[in-house]
C-alpha cells in the first residue's frame, strides 16, 4: 500500500467530514468550559483554553488524515502535560484517537497508536502524581494500567471493527463475483441454446430443400425421358413436381416465418403445421421415387413427438441420399421394425453408390447422426459388404414411460 493511503485513506465523504466536525466541536466545548475553575494556577485561562483547543480539534480529521489527527493530538497533550500538572477533560480525546487509527489506518502503522499510548501511561502519571505520591508500588501500577486501558480498549474495538468491515467487503466482492459468473453461466447456456437452436433448424431446412429438390429432379428427368412416348406418365410427373415444390414452399415460409416474428410484430403471424408422424412415413416413401418400397413389420404403437419426427427425418434423408448417389435403375427398400423396445429402420439400395458419402459436405449424414444420438439411439451408414449399394440402419429406443398408458392403446403417430 501506497504512504499516501496510510496517511490519507481514501473513502471520506462529506458526511464524515461534518460528523467528525460535530464530534471534534463537542469534545472542545466538553474540555474548555472546567478551565474556568482553574483560572488562578498560574497559568492565563485563555492559555489552557488553546492548550485544549489544540488537543482536541484535530479530530475532525479522524477519517481523512488519522496519522496526522495523532501526530497533533500527541503534541497538544505534551504542552498541556508540560503546561499543567493534572488531567484535564481534553484527555477524553485520546480513546476516540485510538480507536479512529485502529479502525482506518492499515498494517503496523496502526500500532503507532499503541507505542505513543505507553510513553504517555508513564509519562502522565509520572506529571501529575510524581513517582512517590501515595507511596504503593500498586497504586502507581493501577494509575499506569488505567491509562494504558484508555489506549489498548478502544484499540481493540477498532481493530476488530476494521476485521468485521473487511469480512463484509470480502462477502459483498465474492457475492459480486458469483453474480458475475452467473451472468457469465447464463450467457453461455444461452448462447448454447441459440447454437442448437440453429444446427436444429439447419436440419429441418436440410432435410426439406435436399429431399424436395431431389425428388423433383427425378420426376423431371422421368418426365423428360417418357414426354414423347407416354405423355401421361410425363404430366403425373409434373404434377408430383409441382406438389413437392409447393410442399417444400410451405415449409420453408414456415420455418423462416417462426425466425422472422417477434412478440411484438404487427406483420401477419407466422402459420405452424404439425410435425410429420409415423403415418406420414407411406406417403413419403411413395411421393419420393416408384423406385422405392416400403416394408412394415410389427405393431406400430404411440411415441413421443420427437421420436416420430426423427424416424421420419432419417427415413427422408436416406432416400435423398439415394436419389442423389444410387443412379437412375437403382431401387430403394425400405424396412421399418416395430419393437416393444426400439423401432429399428433400415434403407437399403442396389445402386451405384459413392465413394465417400460425405462429399456433398456430410451434412445429411450429420444430421441423421446428430438426430438418432439425440434420442439415444445407433445408426450405421455405410456401403454394402455383399452387395453394390448403400445401407442406413438406425436403431431407436422407444421411451414408453414419456407416454401416457391411454396414449399408447390409441392409434400411432
Amino acid at each position: 500500500m501506497r504512504a499516501r493511503e496510510v496517511w490519507f485513506p481514501p473513502g471520506a465523504t462529506q458526511r464524515d467530514w461534518v460528523v467528525d466536525g460535530i464530534l471534534a466541536v463537542s469534545l472542545a466545548l466538553v474540555s474548555i468550559v472546567p478551565y474556568v475553575q482553574y483560572a488562578g494556577t498560574g497559568a492565563p485561562w485563555f492559555f489552557l483554553v488553546g492548550l485544549s483547543l489544540v488537543t482536541v480539534l484535530p479530530v475532525a480529521l479522524r477519517r481523512h488524515a488519522p496519522l496526522v489527527m495523532l501526530v497533533l493530538v500527541a503534541i497538544g497533550c505534551t504542552l498541556q502535560l508540560v503546561a499543567f500538572p493534572a488531567p484535564t477533560p481534553s484527555l477524553f480525546a485520546i480513546p476516540v484517537v485510538a480507536y479512529t487509527v485502529a479502525r482506518w489506518v492499515p498494517g503496523y502503522a496502526s500500532r503507532s497508536v499503541v507505542v505513543v499510548g505507553a510513553f504517555a501511561s508513564i509519562l502522565g502519571p509520572l506529571r501529575w502524581f510524581g513517582m512517590n505520591s501515595s507511596g504503593n508500588p500498586s497504586t502507581d501500577i493501577l494509575y499506569w494500567g488505567a491509562c494504558m486501558g484508555a489506549v489498548l480498549t478502544p484499540y481493540a474495538i477498532g481493530r476488530r471493527s476494521r476485521e468485521v468491515a473487511k469480512a463484509r467487503q470480502n462477502e459483498i466482492r465474492i457475492a459480486e463475483e458469483r453474480y458475475q459468473l452467473l451472468l457469465a453461466e447464463r450467457e453461455q447456456q444461452s448462447r448454447l441454446a441459440e447454437a442448437s437452436t440453429r444446427t436444429m433448424i439447419a436440419r429441418e431446412l436440410h432435410d426439406i430443400v435436399a429431399h424436395s429438390l431431389s425428388v423433383m429432379i427425378v420426376q423431371a428427368e422421368g418426365g423428360k425421358a417418357a414426354a414423347v412416348r407416354q405423355p401421361e406418365v410425363a404430366a403425373e410427373a409434373l404434377d408430383t413436381i409441382a406438389e413437392t415444390g409447393r410442399e417444400a414452399l410451405h415449409e420453408m415460409r414456415r420455418i423462416v416465418g417462426v425466425l422472422r416474428a417477434a412478440p411484438d410484430s404487427v406483420e401477419e403471424p407466422p402459420t405452424y403445421a404439425p410435425t410429420p408422424t409415423l403415418r406420414d412415413i407411406p406417403e413419403l416413401v411413395a411421393r419420393t421415387s416408384d423406385r422405392a418400397t416400403l416394408g412394415v413389420h410389427g405393431e406400430p404403437q404411440a411415441v413421443p413427438p420427437a421420436l416420430a419426427l426423427t424416424v421420419y427425418r432419417v427415413i427422408q434423408e436416406a432416400l435423398t441420399n439415394f436419389l442423389k448417389h444410387a443412379g437412375l435403375d437403382a431401387h430403394a427398400t425400405v424396412n421399418l421394425n416395430y419393437g416393444s423396445q426400439s423401432i429399428t429402420v433400415e434403407v437399403v439400395d442396389d445402386g451405384q453408390g459413392v465413394e465417400d458419402p460425405t462429399d456433398g459436405g456430410g451434412n445429411g449424414l450429420r444430421g441423421m447422426y446428430e438426430r438418432v444420438t439425440s434420442m439415444g439411439g445407433t445408426l450405421r451408414a455405410g456401403p454394402r459388404g455383399d452387395h453394390p449399394g448403400f445401407r442406413v440402419i438406425a436403431v431407436l429406443p422407444v421411451r414408453e414411460s414419456g407416454v401416457p398408458a391411454t396414449q399408447r392403446r390409441s392409434n400411432p403417430q
